[in-house]
């Protein structure tokens, strides 16, 4: 089947990639490439990447668009990051792919919010996109276990989750079914404040570490130091870090921080 992505980040990479092993991908709509790192130098996002790997168009405007003439019917969209106006939700089916059982974590950091609460089970829903926040009609959901996984882990599960979703609803048409909205809740975007770490409750900030790695990274002080911690276990209601960054530093394990500090 013949279809468009709308992509930016590492999921709609991910997603892209495992489309394209079944589906020819038209183009691939992003965003535009922006500075990022010290340097600030101009990079193309990730699902770019992914798109030129395969050999598939990209567009990149400023604002959302769809280029003329508009040669497909659907537009799988999965971590765009833009909103679609209802003037371009009329042009042709997008179906969102969305890391959440929804209508349970709507919203900016669906994952980062689920591991934070303590859910123990999350997934991923295909919903039609419509102009409300994540709140169109379900075609399908994968429900999946999520204790113990980091950010970067149930991102992984979501997207190739989404894959095997994606195929089924292409294949046979979606089915809608409305979502209950008694049960949203909405998932605001992580801020700086959600990066600390509280030590005195460590099941919490280990909750915080899993939820913000290997992509944002939680922080405390140790040692008279602020440290980014990016893997720790509790040991006998104790937090001990595993990975971690000293700022201005590299990741090391912690033991390898002590041997310095002595």
């Amino acid at each position: 089947m013949r279809i468009a992505v709308a992509a930016t980040a590492p999921l709609g990479a991910d997603v892209l990639r495992g489309l394209a092993e079944s589906h020819e991908i038209a183009f691939l709509l992003t965003r535009p490439d922006a500075p990022s790192g010290r340097g600030r130098r101009l990079t193309p996002p990730p699902a770019k990447e992914a798109a030129e790997e395969l050999g598939i168009p990209v567009h990149q405007p400023e604002r959302p668009e769809l280029p003329v003439p508009l040669d497909v019917s659907t537009v799988v969209v999965c971590a765009y990051g833009l909103y679609i106006p209802p003037a371009l939700l009329e042009q042709a089916l997008w179906l969102n792919v969305h890391p959440s059982l929804l209508p349970r974590w709507r919203g900016a950091a669906p994952v980062e919010r689920a591991i934070l609460a303590g859910d123990s089970r999350s997934g991923v829903t295909i919903h039609r996109t419509v102009e409300a926040l994540d709140a169109g009609p379900v075609a399908a959901v994968e429900t999946f276990d999520i204790d113990g996984l980091d950010a970067g882990e149930v991102y992984e599960r979501a997207a190739a989750a989404a894959v095997r979703l994606l195929a089924r609803v292409l294949a046979d048409g979606p089915t809608f079914v409305p979502q209950d909205e008694d049960g949203a809740v909405y998932a605001e975007k992580i801020v700086a404040a959600d990066r600390e770490l509280d030590l005195a409750d460590p099941g919490g900030a280990l909750r915080r570490i899993r939820a913000l790695s290997p992509h944002i990274g939680a922080w405390t002080t140790l040692h008279g130091r602020r440290v980014t911690i990016w893997r720790a276990r509790l040991e006998a209601g104790r937090l001990v870090p595993e990975l971690v960054q000293p700022e201005g530093g590299r990741r090391m394990t912690y033991d390898e921080l002590l041997r310095g500090l002595r």
